[in-house]
């Protein structure tokens, strides 16, 4: 291997600006919402070259899907606690303490905005990036059934998950509606 391909270090120069580029795209969003603002902007609060960004994600539509979900699963990842009802409450506990917290809001935003992407070439790499977005948030869900499956227990479908417990959390973040663990809770039990 010549000194052009050498492969990229983790925690490097390259995972430095990840964290920066990532880290201005969430602020633009809690600033001004979604789609007020360019790649040259998040390059210029990142510190980094437009270019550095387009090489790297291609587009805007695929920088924030990868915000979202990179966000997402640093947040709240899949609880293994060995039993369904466990999993599922640890699981809508943390997605609660992640859409309340600083930026939840602005990544509640920005998902909901991947999935209402237009028709034009920037609509379908929205299109694009809401349904990569969609299937590993799904993947990771199952993932989580799959292993209650396993232990015997009976399970709901991911997208049952998805309606019951996650949609109804979204849409209370999004109207300005409070979510006590006594309400996150309730959702869990009863989709149970």
């Amino acid at each position: 291997m010549n000194e052009r391909q050498r492969a990229r270090r983790p925690g490097g120069r390259s995972a430095r600006v990840g964290a920066q580029v990532h880290q201005a795209v969430t602020d633009l969003i809690s600033e001004r919402g979604y789609g007020t603002f360019t790649v040259g902007e998040v390059a210029a609060r990142a510190g980094v070259a437009d270019s550095s960004i387009y090489r790297r994600w291609g587009s805007l539509e695929n920088l924030l899907s990868e915000v979202t979900l990179t966000r997402l699963n640093a947040q709240s990842p899949m609880p293994d606690t060995g039993s369904l009802a466990g999993d599922l409450h640890a699981y809508a506990a943390n997605v609660a303490r992640e859409i309340t917290g600083p930026d939840g809001l602005a990544l509640v935003r920005l998902a909901v905005a991947l999935t209402g992407a237009g028709t034009d070439q920037q609509g379908q790499q929205g299109q694009q990036a809401r349904d990569g977005l969609r299937d590993e948030r799904t993947r990771q869900m199952q993932s989580m059934l799959d292993r209650a499956v396993e232990r015997g227990e009976r399970v709901p479908a991911a997208l049952d998950v998805l309606d019951h417990i996650l949609a109804p959390m979204y849409i209370r973040v999004l109207f300005g509606m409070e979510l006590t663990p006594e309400y996150v809770d309730g959702l869990v039990d009863r989709l149970l």
